[in-house]
């Protein structure tokens, strides 16, 4: 399987990544993209920022066994990580996963599994900045919940 892994500042183009998922073998017949994006609120608060942090070469390799933990379980041909990180405002992209499989289903499953540990494992740090202040974001039980469903 094909793997791309982005840790970056700076926008991406989902069309773009989107291409080069199609287009990565003719036996590709779905690819499933999920775009998360900065929310305007949280909790009720009204957010005017989010400041992201990762710990450079730690939070490629774990996202690097998140993909290979979905590879293990659906035939995939490829698979995409970019999430930004630094000074993000609402309405912003935050992180793109992308899949490519034979199958839709496929596709569809690997894409929500490689968010939802993203959610859960990989090493980002978020300081939200809103009308209430600023403060660090910590898992949420709704994210732990959904990653637990996938476990054997």
């Amino acid at each position: 399987m094909s793997q791309k892994i982005i840790i970056q500042e700076a926008p991406f183009r989902m069309q773009d990544e989107y291409q080069k998922l199609k287009s990565v073998t003719r036996a590709v017949g779905a690819v499933a993209i999920f775009v998360g994006v900065v929310r305007d609120i949280n909790d009720g608060a009204d957010v005017h920022g989010l400041h992201l942090e990762h710990y450079p070469g730690m939070t490629e390799r774990e996202i690097g066994k998140i993909l290979a933990m979905a590879e293990d379980r659906w035939p995939l041909h490829a698979a995409t990580v970019i999430h930004r990180v630094g000074a993000l405002d609402p309405g912003d992209e935050i992180v793109l996963v992308g899949i490519a499989a034979g199958h839709r289903g496929d596709a569809f499953a690997a894409c929500e599994f490689v968010i939802d540990y993203l959610k859960t494992r990989a090493t980002f740090w978020k300081k939200e900045q809103t009308s209430e202040g600023e403060g660090w974001l910590t898992t949420r039980e709704a994210d732990l919940s959904a990653a637990a469903t996938w476990e054997e």
